[in-house]
């Protein structure tokens, strides 16, 4: 973890033109966060794919829209809205965004790769 302290904004409106393009059909913006704690809002169109990957944070998503295929350590389903889906550290999952939706991911401790200061 980085020695620098960060901290966002106190409040975020949390509008797609805001966010920031991470890959074809996803969009990301980060709605609070401090080293510890972050929340992200990303929006996936149909067909948009969360490449398999780990890190080693925790991370719960929340499925605020739409429906996805999720895929965590090796065991799939499918979620609508309503629905979260936990990953520990170090554990390979994605997602496929099967109806246009939009996941709340919170991690702990923060991704400082999100903000640039650091990599995982």
């Amino acid at each position: 973890m980085s020695d620098v302290l960060v901290q966002s904004r106190l409040f975020t409106e949390g509008h797609r033109e805001d966010a920031e393009r991470v890959a074809p059909g996803i969009h990301r913006l980060l709605m609070g966060y401090d080293n510890q704690l972050m929340m992200a809002k990303v929006w996936f169109d149909k067909g948009a794919v969360g490449e398999m990957h780990k890190h080693p944070h925790t991370q719960v998503a929340y499925v605020a829209e739409g429906e996805f295929a999720v895929t965590v350590d090796g065991e799939t389903n499918v979620l609508k809205a309503g629905s979260t889906f936990f990953v520990p550290s170090e554990v390979m999952h994605g997602a496929v965004c099967l109806e246009a939706g939009i996941l709340l991911d919170v991690f702990a401790p923060a991704r400082m790769d999100f903000l640039g200061l650091e990599s995982w």
